[in-house]
């Protein structure tokens, strides 16, 4: 399954298997044993080549002959971060990319104890809010 997927993405990178291997810190061998299927990269290893091939995790996972496109989710895996020591945490670059995330946009941090944090863009949760709270307030909003 990834090891075709590999190969193609290599090649039209245009990355031979050293350049690959060399990129992600693993042998030329490493590289030619994933691309033949004989063995497969691990989670970490999946991220450092969707990163290197500048895709997303989920469009690494695709079967071999799959168009990308047609198994496109909108969810993303976009990795680990570590929390600083004053909380602050750096958003990957692709994130940044794919949800159009500039310097100084705002950004609201929502949480549920039982479902985790989400993050939002500040425009996004005020026209959903604003729509919650006519909702709410009993006024007639067209979103029954």
């Amino acid at each position: 399954m990834i090891g075709g997927r590999l190969k193609e993405l290599r090649r039209e990178k245009g990355y031979s298997l050293e350049y690959a291997a060399e990129k992600i810190n693993v042998s030329r061998q490493t590289i030619s044993k994933w691309e033949s299927g004989e063995t497969i990269p691990d989670v970490l290893k999946c991220k450092e080549l969707a990163d290197l091939y500048d895709i997303s995790l989920d469009m690494l996972l695709v079967e071999e002959g799959e168009n990308p496109e047609e198994k496109r989710t909108g969810k993303y895996l976009f990795g680990a971060v570590k929390v600083g020591e004053r909380g602050q945490i750096v958003i990957p670059q692709r994130a940044r990319k794919v949800f159009g995330i500039k310097p100084g946009d705002m950004l609201i941090v929502l949480g549920d104890i039982n479902q985790g944090l989400a993050i939002v863009s500040a425009g996004d949760f005020k026209d959903n809010f604003h729509l919650s709270s006519k909702h709410t307030e009993g006024e007639n909003s067209g979103y029954d």
